[in-house]
């Protein structure tokens, strides 16, 4: 018998059968037995069903191809290798079939839809979370065995449950602690899901308190309020702002006193003009000039700047091309391996075939050492236990509405999954910290291969790193640039800022820390990073597009006297509503501005 998914089952039923051949014949071979679970897992509740009588079937188990240049494509399972014998190579390859077997079956669609196989049989597994049920249909008649319809939220109904051992009311009396069901005043035998019940209590409890207790929380924990919680204060903000005047919108000084050393131990930002700083602060800058942008560099344009050997003929070149108008998709895959420096630029094509493959065999012996550490292993090692429970938890809700990593049996997230975990291995001081799967997540829907996104997430790391150390030396260094440059451009807003006790910029805590990622689209976010990745025409060019988003708010949240409550729910509420273009000319446009300012050459 097929093993659950791990976590706690809480109902299980044996003599649940799948009728495969819909009441066309009597033949038993149309009957499926299989067994019924719902398994409380830490952040959801599942219902499996899978075959009773199921064994490993090589057709079902998917594996990513070494050399795969897409997650998509798959090669033979572990057991069809095995049955080589000394056909098979050494080294990486037997590590391969060790550590990449994908225990799902690849589906064409969405959850619950049934795989065709090559021999033309159906395989009618299925596992969905409760987060996407929508509705249970329920036979009514009174007569016969009881039988259930799952109905999925995407509208992919689930082959038909017959219980043919018992009733189904024990099922739905388990589903009802944590989902509300309601009858459908349409249909009787319809149960609508109305309201999730084991909604985690850790983002609502927030809005249970008063804007106190939104700091304090600000204070004690400034990745997860921001990562997690941040996105829903526009809510709580809206709330309290009906329910309270103008002067309670200010933070009481007493409130406001140690929080920046609070929040990040050891961050000080000037609050008031230091001698000798007020002359650079009220400098003239001039007028900002007029920036255009140009289309995306071309698979052409990107040939031509090779040679015959593959080098990089002129790479200041290539990264101004790139700074100015971005990638064509079909260029990412290869040219953001030199921007995130895995390739070096002046390398061969044959140099970086023969670093491919050393990196290659690096990366999955590292993944073997996670791969291969036993459950009582990992009992006793309670850091690889958080960081896999963390990972398990991140994966889960990072950008599933990106078809890429839609759906639950998908092979991008597991491979997200992977990457990470293998991460922890590879710095397990770091380990994993919540955000970093954001930016994993666009590098792997680009590298669409395993081992390159790792390489790649690796480089963009070591960038990133200090945002995510425990010291937040990183974030304490941009938080007080940010400040400084924001002064120099305009004193002003600055103060204006600063009177609504907004002047440590706290509100682009997010920003900075995962690079904008939840700040703009999906689509958006490739442009971006890939002009930032050019350090042109400076390595903080990612400040400069901070003040760009800043300075064309400022117009509104000066001209309607924001506050503290009102700044930080406009800022949050500009999250995927900003023009990437625009804001990368803005943010050229001051970088020129600035160098043009003969007060502030060297």
């Amino acid at each position: 018998m097929a093993a659950p998914p791990s976590g706690k089952v809480v109902y299980e039923q044996e003599g649940v059968f799948i009728h495969s051949s819909c009441g066309k014949n009597d033949d038993q071979d149309s009957l499926i037995a299989g067994i019924l679970r719902v398994i409380e897992k830490e952040n959801e509740v599942v219902v499996d069903w899978r075959p009773l009588d199921e064994t490993l079937d090589t057709s079902n188990i998917l594996c990513a191809g070494k050399d795969s240049s897409s997650v998509v494509e798959w090669t033979q399972t572990p057991k069809e290798k095995c049955s080589r014998g000394a056909d098979r190579p050494s080294s990486y390859e037997a590590e391969w079939d060790m550590v990449t077997t994908v225990s799902f079956k690849k589906k064409p669609h969405s959850n619950g839809d049934a795989t065709t196989h090559a021999n033309g049989e159906n395989e009618w597994s299925f596992l969905f979370s409760l987060t996407d049920l929508k509705s249970i249909k329920q036979n009514k008649e009174g007569m016969g065995w009881s039988y259930l319809v799952f109905c999925l939220k995407d509208d992919v109904k689930l082959p038909a449950l017959h219980f043919h051992r018992g009733d189904s009311k024990p099922l739905i009396k388990c589903l009802e602690k944590h989902v509300a069901l309601n009858e459908s005043p349409h249909d009787e035998r319809v149960l609508l899901v109305k309201t999730q019940k084991s909604l985690s209590q850790s983002f609502e409890n927030l809005f249970d308190e008063p804007s106190y207790g939104l700091l304090q929380k600000l204070k004690k924990d400034p990745y997860t309020v921001t990562m997690g919680k941040f996105s829903k204060v526009t809510n709580y903000i809206v709330g309290s702002l009906r329910s309270s005047d103008t002067s309670n919108q200010r933070r009481p000084p007493s409130e406001m006193a140690d929080f920046l050393n609070d929040t990040i131990p050891g961050l000080k930002i000037n609050q008031q003009e230091e001698p000798g700083f007020e002359v650079i602060t009220r400098i003239d800058l001039g007028k900002q000039p007029e920036v255009s942008r140009r289309e995306p560099v071309s698979a052409e344009e990107w040939a031509k700047n090779m040679d015959s050997e593959g080098r990089i003929l002129d790479v200041d070149y290539i990264k101004r091309l790139i700074f100015k108008g971005g990638l064509c998709h079909t260029l990412r895959k290869e040219a953001w391996k030199f921007l995130l420096g895995y390739f070096p630029w002046n390398s061969t094509k044959e140099e970086r075939a023969n670093l491919q493959r050393k990196k290659t065999d690096e990366y999955f012996r590292m993944k073997l050492q996670w791969k291969s550490v036993s459950e009582e292993q990992e009992k006793r090692n309670s850091r690889l236990r958080d960081y896999r429970s963390l990972i398990e938890k991140d994966v889960n809700r990072t950008d599933r509405t990106n078809k890429f990593y839609e759906g639950e049996d998908n092979p991008g997230l597991i491979l997200l999954h992977d990457i990470l975990m293998t991460y922890c291995m590879y710095d397990f001081d770091l380990g994993y910290v919540q955000g970093m799967s954001d930016l994993l997540s666009p590098v792997l829907y680009v590298m669409e291969n395993e081992v390159d996104a790792f390489w790649c997430f690796v480089s963009y790391m070591d960038q990133m790193h200090q945002n995510f150390e425990e010291q937040m030396q990183g974030m304490k260094t941009q938080l007080i640039q940010l400040s400084h440059l924001l002064r120099l451009l305009d004193s002003g807003f600055c103060s204006y800022l600063e009177s609504q006790d907004s002047g440590y910029l706290y509100f682009c805590f997010r920003w900075l820390l995962i690079r904008f990622k939840r700040e703009f689209s999906f689509q958006d976010i490739l442009r971006l990073w890939e002009v930032m990745w050019t350090e042109l025409p400076c390595q903080n060019f990612h400040l400069l597009l901070c003040c760009a988003i800043l300075e064309s708010e400022k117009q509104q949240i000066m001209d309607k006297h924001y506050g503290f409550n009102e700044i930080l729910k406009h800022i949050n509420e500009l999250s995927m509503k900003i023009d990437v273009e625009y804001i990368l000319c803005k943010a050229e446009a001051i970088s020129m501005q600035m160098m043009n300012c003969k007060e502030l050459a060297p």
